[in-house]
């Protein structure tokens, strides 16, 4: 029972993820979004996951870890992706200004 528990915890961690995902894609900013969290939240997918190696503990609630994990880690691929854009989207705006000037 507490195994089911547990893999329901992650899993319904895990429901919030692809939906976050899209909206990274589709935003193509990193408004309003914190790296700082992301790895906070990757890490600790990480940690969870060495416990699980080191207590022996390799049942089907790993998968979810590592799915969940994979996709915070897309998110910040996403992240990254963003704040180029970011950056491109203000250099572009940069030279539209000096050439109007």
């Amino acid at each position: 029972m507490p195994e089911l528990l547990e893999a329901l915890m992650v899993i319904s961690f895990g429901l919030s993820w692809p939906a976050n995902i899209l909206k990274l894609y589709r935003s193509r900013t990193t408004k309003g979004v914190s790296i700082f969290f992301y790895t906070c939240i990757f890490l600790g997918y990480l940690c969870g996951i060495a416990a699980k190696h080191m207590l022996g503990s390799l049942t089907y609630v790993l998968f979810f870890y590592y799915l969940n994990a994979a996709m915070v880690l897309t998110g910040i691929v996403f992240y990254f992706r963003n704040a180029r854009l970011d950056k491109e989207a203000e250099a572009a705006g940069a030279s539209e200004v000096s050439q109007k000037q």
